[in-house]
């Protein structure tokens, strides 16, 4: 087992040649003191699970990127835990990307996940080149390991991208990232294992043998339905919907809710017996969904998870 503040690519190496799955959490940078207060309270509780890492977000545009810079400083220097920073192309020049990715360094932070990022008019408008920035995610990658050692993770699409002319495209530009250095993928949302499975075999068509974590999130509420499947990209599997509107006539929201956790649960399952080398759960900041779902799993014992240790100042 690798010592802690080892890189990330060979931490992710050595749990895949032990054959243990990897545990990873999304967050994202608060925008007030109590969003703060939350962040930390759910941190606190994921610290406790010793996760692989845990990324910090961009908002849309890169609009979030000096909290982000903020938060994931804060985590490297007040937890034990390994973060993974996000970085984007959107609204940023090369010049400002090697500024925000030499204050990562300062702040002991090793790991990038490195992103075109969405248009700063939303999903479905046109991606617009910053005038000295980059076209996309793969020159990221690039010019991210040019700048030092860094552990390098980048996106990948069990869907076919909004951009894309089909799935083997996505493969493609997925064996693109990693010859150009990239060490894992993290995958957008989806509810059908098959997707990963499919998508990792046409990623090793095209040569690409990187680790890729599934990323996964509970549906708690039907109101989430619409937004899941904008996230993901592709319509939440009707067997999904159907067993949460079942859910919801038989106990309401409190039933929707431990229904959703149990089938994201149950995905999770079906993929690390696939093969997947862990998983990745995408909190909104709020933990405890995850961390029943790692209950669920027996993945971690979270018996400590469930009183958060004091609050960084």
């Amino acid at each position: 087992m690798v010592t802690r503040g080892a890189p990330l690519r060979d931490v992710l190496a050595d749990l895949r040649a032990e054959g243990r799955p990897s545990l990873s959490f999304e967050f994202f940078p608060p925008r007030d003191d109590p969003g703060e207060a939350v962040l930390w309270e759910s941190l606190r509780r994921v610290e406790a699970l010793d996760p692989t890492f845990v990324s910090v977000t961009y908002g849309a545009g890169g609009s979030t990127r000096e909290r982000t810079v903020r938060a994931t400083r804060e985590v490297a220097r007040e937890t034990t835990m390994q973060p993974v920073a996000h970085l984007t192309c959107v609204s940023a020049s090369r010049s400002e990307l090697r500024r925000v990715v030499g204050e990562y360094a300062d702040a002991g932070v090793s790991s990038v996940l490195a992103l075109r990022g969405d248009p700063p008019g939303g999903p479905g408008t046109a991606f617009e080149r910053h005038p000295g920035g980059l076209r996309n995610a793969l020159e990221l990658v690039e010019l991210v390991r040019s700048l030092g050692d860094f552990t390098v993770g980048v996106a990948a699409f069990p869907t076919p991208h909004p951009e894309s002319a089909d799935a083997d495209q996505d493969a493609r530009v997925l064996a693109l990232k990693a010859r150009a250095g990239a060490s894992f993928a993290v995958t957008q949302l989806f509810y059908e294992a098959r997707l990963w499975s499919e998508l990792v075999d046409r990623a090793a068509g095209h040569g690409c043998e990187i680790p890729v974590l599934p990323g996964l999130m509970a549906i708690t509420s039907l109101r989430q339905v619409a937004t899941f499947t904008k996230l993901a990209g592709a319509p939440v599997p009707a067997r999904v919907v159907e067993r949460l509107e079942e859910a919801e006539r038989r106990g309401g929201a409190a039933e929707v809710r431990r229904t959703g956790v149990a089938l994201t649960a149950e995905l999770g399952a079906e993929l690390l017996d696939a093969g997947a080398p862990g998983l990745h759960l995408y909190t909104l900041n709020r933990s405890s969904a995850s961390l029943e779902i790692v209950r669920a799993l027996g993945l971690r014992d979270p018996e400590h998870a469930g009183a958060p240790a004091a609050v960084a100042s």
